[in-house]
């Protein structure tokens, strides 16, 4: 899951940049309004946290923009504006969620995850390609008859893979979903984890799935001839 953490405060902003890595999410920081309207009309972030108080255009217009844009993403606005008003006016321009500083870093993370929970049009909560499913409340993955367990990033990878079953997926935008803006395009960090997932899913005995699309990327769906 891509992060987009909004802060103006350098210091809640590296540690909670840092715990929400650790978590399982990728994260990219903003420190104003400006960069974080930026960042997310270039980037396809799963969920916002989104303080108030920002230098030049504040939280609320972030928020108002980011909705007259069309975005869907999953916004909770966190902050130390605590009052009844407060948190009227943020949901009624379209957050999500609205958490009240200062908050324990761990009851942010279940917030983040239980937004995510929530089913949506373009994110069904159980994904499935051929026998292969994925419940992306609970992170489990199931073939046939087995439970296959997965790492933060692993799931991450897959989620994504399995949300454009058939296609083929570049490694740009692998990244671009499970990784942050530190991501090294010179790297082949995708491409272990994909042979993990491969190793994981293709069973001795099953239809391979995960093939990999020379010079274009990778495919998760039934074989075909351009695959491995």
């Amino acid at each position: 899951m891509r992060l987009l953490f909004v802060e103006d405060d350098p210091t809640i902003s590296r540690t909670a940049s840092q715990y929400l890595r650790g978590a399982g999410f990728a994260v990219d920081a903003a420190d104003s309004g400006e960069s974080a309207l930026a960042l997310s009309a270039a980037n396809d972030y799963d969920a916002v946290v989104l303080d108030l108080r920002l230098p030049g255009i504040d939280g609320y217009e972030v928020c108002r923009r980011m909705r007259r844009d069309g975005s869907r993403t999953r916004i909770l606005m966190a902050t130390a504006r605590d009052s009844l008003d407060d948190r009227i006016a943020g949901l009624d321009l379209g957050a999500d969620d609205y958490l009240v500083k200062p908050y324990a870093l761990a009851e942010l993370a279940a917030r983040l995850r239980a937004l995510l929970r929530r089913p949506a049009d373009a994110l069904p909560v159980r994904l499935s390609v051929e026998d292969l499913t994925l419940d992306t409340g609970t992170r489990v993955a199931i073939r046939g008859e087995r439970t296959i367990g997965l790492t933060n990033k692993e799931f991450a990878v897959l989620e994504y893979l399995m949300r454009h079953g058939g296609e083929v997926i570049t490694r740009e935008r692998i990244s671009t979903h499970a990784w942050d803006s530190n991501y090294d395009p010179a790297s082949n960090v995708i491409d272990v984890y994909v042979g993990r997932l491969r190793r994981k899913i293709d069973g001795p005995g099953d239809t391979p799935l995960l093939s990999t699309i020379r010079g274009a990327g990778y495919r998760l769906g039934p074989p075909d001839a351009r695959a491995r």
